[in-house]
């Protein structure tokens, strides 16, 4: 399987993984400098640093799939390692479903194993031998473990989880062929979550996600996973998944016990008192070169000076984290204003042959607004965009107001670099005016540095060149911005940097993005794309959210399994925030959950005790040789298996309403 696990044995581990004197080096640079920690059962790690710093390969090192130059990494027996990298060779010979299957490889090993051996049993006739015995032991043995790793259940739970992440039930017998690499990696994540490993190792997961699928994953992380530790550029996405951030800076590893969001405030207070205690070490070289100078050739200060410069020596250096360039003020270059009206819909519809991806779309944006396309992938909102900037015919009206400038930053931006030019270059080109002064300030924002500014475009990654595509962006003389998924390859700091200076955009701003912190305080009024409609919104991305919750509790009612709806957010709205209507039904939905969930655990109670009634009848000579009690025995089984998927599955739904 593409994905990667480090142990196949499934046991639950109790002791911590421990991480000793970590060395990394590449031709005499190095990436780590023995660091140490360790990694406790049930921790939710955020791995943090600006790009470079090592996160990728800290996490390759804990997967197995790379060894350091010295150190040693503790993991106790049978311990499992999940690994999801941000790139992948995929292969495309299944359909989605038997693909996910893949997951569950070792419980349809053990279902063979069982079947196998009741075959084997069925044929004994030596009821009374030890062998016989210890076969009927085996089967037991067998069966409890077959029952403890979900062996009945697992395929209602592998539909939950591929629903979860914006697979439609009619896309399950689909070859995985037919779907983009941004679908098939959610293909992966569904088999590395399914399977449940006892630390899941994840690098960049949310890149190919929508804001549904995002939650769905916060919650199944949450509620579902064991030990993670996790690389992300989202900040509400570690923010609501993570509670310890582990940095890497300049070789070393910095421990918070605390999320991201605290920790970003303890971390400035490192800084500055890394700033202070620089300043201080510089004075007193400073102090001690002047001494060494001054007195160098007098010999009644030989001594004093031969002391000064071993304790120079011996000194060591304080460095400095790297400068946060977020607190660097972009502005985009004065452009003409637009008309009132910059982008007007009317009845818009767009077909390919007899699939219609949008229909009946009306909607006018504003000069000067800023809003959000959001929406499962695959619901139009790139082909919404396309339409407006007329690279795709459709049916209907689309107006574009008057003296309307259009910047755009898509997905497939990149490929239009020159890529003879060097990266300052590429910026230069298009840069105008006093802007073109902080060209090597902007370049250090965005992660192009130092040497990294001479570098060839012909010679960057993909994320390279994306975001070398966005500095770009911003240094066009616009009044319009479509930006689709533009903070994919940003970090942090970059984003910060982004987001500010479109905050301070006087033009209309367009964002196609699943990332709720980057839209959070940007746009003003969101675009729901669902079911071939747009439909407005007016107010915030967590303003949309929490109608969307309102709205949704409506389906709790028709839905008596694990509905779709888990793909919203856990964190829901409290009572007193809820209309009087909304906490009606509310309360007559969570009535009918309780009675549901008692019903559920009386059933399983009364389906215990027939079970241990009939495999202490198994257990003697006569049951033993009465072959229709094993039929028996299976059918409560299966029957126990479905209540308590049920049960599960309740409890779930009182979990998501918060009551």
């Amino acid at each position: 399987m593409p994905f990667f696990f480090r142990k196949i044995e499934r046991r639950r581990y109790t002791n911590m993984i421990s991480i000793e004197g970590l060395t990394v080096e590449f031709g005499g640079f190095t990436l780590f400098d023995s660091v140490s920690f360790v990694i406790n059962k049930k921790d939710r790690i955020a791995l943090t640093g600006r790009n470079g710093a090592g996160k990728s390969t800290l996490l390759r090192i804990l997967a197995g799939l790379q060894s350091p130059t010295s150190g040693i990494v503790s993991l106790p027996k049978d311990t499992t390692v999940g690994y999801l990298p941000q790139q992948m060779q995929l292969v495309d010979m299944r359909s989605v479903l038997e693909e996910t299957e893949q997951a569950f490889e070792h419980i349809r090993q053990l279902e063979q194993q069982i079947n196998d051996l009741n075959i084997e049993l069925s044929e004994r006739t030596d009821y009374e031998s030890d062998d016989f015995h210890k076969l009927l032991d085996s089967i037991t043995l067998l069966s409890e473990q077959f029952q403890m790793i979900g062996g009945t259940n697992y395929q209602a739970e592998l539909e939950r989880t591929l629903l979860g992440l914006g697979f439609r039930r009619e896309d399950f017998d689909r070859p995985t062929s037919e779907f983009s690499g941004g679908w098939r990696m959610r293909i992966e994540l569904a088999k590395l979550l399914l399977a449940k490993p006892d630390v899941l190792l994840l690098d960049e997961p949310t890149n190919h996600l929508d804001i549904e699928s995002i939650q769905w994953v916060e919650y199944f992380i949450a509620t579902h996973a064991n030990a993670v530790i996790l690389v992300s550029h989202d900040r509400a996405f570690i923010d609501n998944t993570t509670h310890r951030t582990i940095e890497l800076e300049l070789g070393r590893l910095y421990d918070y016990k605390v999320k991201y969001s605290e920790y970003v405030v303890l971390r400035q207070e490192r800084r500055e008192q890394q700033l202070r205690a620089y300043e201080n070490q510089q004075k007193m070289l400073a102090d001690t070169e002047a001494f060494i100078e001054r007195f160098r050739y007098k010999a009644t200060k030989a001594v004093q000076v031969q002391s000064r410069i071993k304790q120079m020596e011996k000194v060591e250096r304080i460095e400095i984290d790297e400068v946060d360039y977020s607190r660097l003020r972009l502005r985009f270059q004065p452009t003409p204003r637009s008309g009132s009206y910059p982008v007007i819909a009317e009845n818009l519809t767009k077909r390919y042959g007899s699939h219609v991806v949008i229909q009946g779309v009306d909607f006018t944006i504003h000069r000067g607004d800023k809003v959000a396309f959001v929406g499962k992938n695959g619901e139009g909102k790139t082909t919404l965009v396309k339409c407006i900037m007329g690279e795709i015919d459709y049916e209907g009206g689309l107006i574009l107001g008057h003296n309307v400038r259009i910047g755009y930053f898509a997905q497939n931006q990149a490929q239009l670099l020159d890529e003879t030019q060097t990266v300052f270059e590429s910026v230069d080109y298009v840069a105008q005016g006093d802007i073109r002064t902080k060209i090597r300030d902007i370049l250090g924002a965005f992660m192009f540095g130092g040497e990294a500014s001479d570098k060839k475009v012909q010679i960057l990654s993909g994320g390279e060149r994306s975001r070398l595509a966005m500095i770009r962006l911003l240094l066009e003389p616009v009044n319009v911005l479509i930006l689709d998924e533009p903070t994919n390859h940003l970090d942090m700091r970059s984003k910060d940097v982004l987001k500010e200076a479109l905050l301070e955009f006087d033009g209309t701003v367009i964002v196609v993005s699943h990332d709720r912190q980057f839209l959070d305080g940007l746009v003003g009024k969101v675009y729901e794309f669902g079911n071939k409609q747009v439909i407005e919104h007016l107010g915030g991305i967590y303003e949309f959210l929490e109608r969307k919750k309102i709205d949704n509790l409506q389906e709790l009612e028709r839905k008596s399994a694990i509905p779709s709806e888990m793909a919203e957010s856990p964190e829901q709205l409290s009572p007193s925030k809820l209309s009087y209507e909304a906490r009606k039904e509310q309360n007559r939905i969570r009535k009918r959950i309780e009675k549901a969930i008692t019903d559920a655990e009386q059933q399983i109670e009364q389906l215990e005790k027939e079970i241990s009634a009939l495999e202490e009848l198994l257990a003697t000579p006569e049951g033993a040789a009465d072959t229709s009690l094993y039929g028996k025995h299976e059918d409560l089984k299966r029957e126990i298996a479905w209540v308590i998927e049920l049960w599960t599955a309740k409890t779930l739904e009182m979990e998501m309403i918060k009551i």
